[in-house]
């Protein structure tokens, strides 16, 4: 028997949980909230706060040692995302764009590229684009999405 699709959340920072939340239930899914810090959650028998300690990348390592073939994880992380890929992981980004083998390395790049630049401005950035409500409707599709296609391949 196939082990059952799961979603893990890496949760600090994340501004999509009570859309992911939504759509588990909907689906029937359970969630795994992951977090250095206290955090409320919903009182509901699929979702489940996970707290690990606060050392730098805790979330990220329980996270990347729990992600497999049958697992959605959504995260902001581009290294995480990374790790949880070579698990075979399904990957979301906040703003519904999905993390792909084929993606990856570029979006690698472009992180050590804009870590350059921040050093090189001196720390001046002008930061991500804000968080709109294309990226939270594009965020609810994508999720819907691998739900049904992790779903059909039982």
């Amino acid at each position: 028997m196939a082990a059952a699709v799961q979603i893990l959340v890496d949760a600090d920072a994340c501004p999509v949980k009570d859309e992911v939340y939504k759509v588990a239930w909907r689906h029937g899914v359970p969630v795994k909230v992951v977090s250095n810090s206290p955090m409320r959650v919903p009182d509901h028998p699929l979702v489940e706060r996970i707290m690990v300690s606060d050392r730098f990348d805790a979330a990220d390592d329980w996270i990347a040692e729990a992600a497999d073939g049958r697992t959605v994880v959504i995260t902001g992380d581009i290294l995480l995302a990374d790790r949880c890929l070579k698990k075979g992981a399904t990957v979301i980004g906040h703003n519904g764009k999905p993390f792909t083998s084929a993606s990856i390395g570029g979006a690698i790049a472009t992180r050590a590229i804009m870590a350059d630049l921040r050093v090189a401005a001196d720390g001046i950035t002008g930061g991500p684009a804000p968080f709109a409500k294309a990226d939270r409707s594009r965020f609810l599709q994508a999720l819907d999405e691998a739900l049904v296609r992790l779903g059909r391949s039982v």
